[in-house]
């Protein structure tokens, strides 16, 4: 993988680049929408290509560790043969679920011991058999095995959890480079930082990571709970700390607004589960602000569901029509729901490139974040 950083805003942190990868090239800033479990729910591989244009997306490593396994996914060749989908892909380690799955599993300095949610069968997560499970997998970005801890933390609790981050960084790092790729293409280790909402923890959690001196970067443990206000805080302070010539990663961020805000100060890629679940339960994030398309006063609203068109869904089909196939409770709707949101989220992030490129970001963003957060 290489990064190369290729404007900065004048105003503000933000910053455009280029990764490449053996599969394709992404540029930055970047939105990934998530697949779980190998699709991004409710859409095709192809209008993600062809209507959303994702340039990456997202799987989970211990969803498709449970299902289809790592068997399957290695007699196939990896986890792009098996969804058919030939562009970048990122693997997050599994270290949010578990964060998410707190009933269900024990943390200890080995690993992590927990109980599969499909079936209740034991199962045991460590740095090394998650790197080896994240090469047979085969994403092009792969993520150290770390903990997120939860909103509120103590401090206590956030120092040690973040050590142990570290340490098991040092084994991910040690198993990464002990062993070959599984496939004809390379493979690259993020680093995550970690301290909950502590600013001397994140400052030296950034510090460490940094010094592994790895082709790129991630922010964990943020948007978890916490107050957007200390979201931004702990972004700033670890941009500042994280080196400029490598790609920054916020991890599970966020609305749109975050988005905009968190671009501003110096991040590149951002991944979160936002656009497509909400787009299921009917809510439309737009150019002019947020839709729930379930209200009655969309019924007789023959327009377009975004005036800037930005995919088909936008300009084929009306808000009255979107309207009712939720109401009709029929599959098509969130579909194009799904669809619509996921290609502005990518629309975003390509208009602020397009922005930070002209010297019209930070006017833009302003008046943008008003704008996106007003509940039509």
């Amino acid at each position: 993988m290489n990064f190369t950083l290729l404007n900065k805003d004048k105003n503000s942190n933000a910053r455009s680049g280029i990764i490449k990868t053996d599969h394709g090239e992404i540029r930055t800033p970047i939105f990934m929408p998530v697949g779980t479990a190998g699709t991004v729910k409710s859409v095709s591989q192809k209008d993600l290509e062809d209507q959303v244009n994702a340039q990456i997306i997202l799987g989970n490593t211990y969803h498709l560790y449970l299902r289809p396994g790592i068997d399957r996914l290695e007699k196939i060749g990896g986890l792009h043969k098996f969804i058919s989908w030939n562009r970048p892909l990122l693997t997050d380690s599994g270290g949010y679920q578990v964060y998410s799955l707190s009933g269900r599993r024990e943390i200890n300095e080995q690993g992590v011991k927990f109980k599969s949610h499909v079936d209740g069968s034991s199962h045991f997560f460590t740095p090394e058999n998650v790197m080896d499970i994240q090469k047979s997998i085969g994403a092009d970005i792969i993520m150290a095995f770390d903990e997120c801890t939860p909103y509120p933390c103590d401090y206590s609790y956030a120092k040690n959890s973040m050590e142990m981050t570290h340490r098991w960084l040092k084994r991910c790092v040690d198993s990464f480079n002990s062993s070959p790729f599984k496939y004809d293409y390379s493979q690259v280790l993020f680093p995550i930082v970690q301290g909950s909402t502590y600013s001397d923890l994140r400052k030296k959690s950034a510090e460490v990571i940094a010094s592994f001196d790895l082709p790129g970067n991630a922010i964990g443990g943020l948007s978890v709970g916490e107050p957007h206000d200390l979201l931004y805080k702990h972004t700033e302070e670890v941009c500042d700390i994280l080196p400029e010539n490598k790609p920054r990663y916020l991890m599970g961020v966020g609305t749109p607004s975050n988005l905009l805000e968190c671009i501003a100060l110096g991040i590149d890629m951002f991944d979160c589960v936002m656009p497509s679940r909400n787009a299921r339960n009917g809510m439309l994030f737009t150019s002019e602000g947020i839709i729930n398309i379930k209200n009655k006063k969309w019924q007789n609203d023959f327009s377009e569901i975004d005036p800037n068109g930005f995919s088909d869904v936008d300009s084929r089909y009306s808000k009255s029509y979107l309207r009712h196939l939720f109401i009709s409770k029929e599959m098509l709707g969130p579909q194009l729901a799904s669809i619509h949101n996921l290609s502005f989220y990518l629309w975003l992030v390509n208009e602020s490139r397009i922005r930070i490129e002209n010297g019209s970001f930070t006017n833009w963003k302003n008046k943008m974040v008003i704008k996106l957060v007003e509940r039509l």
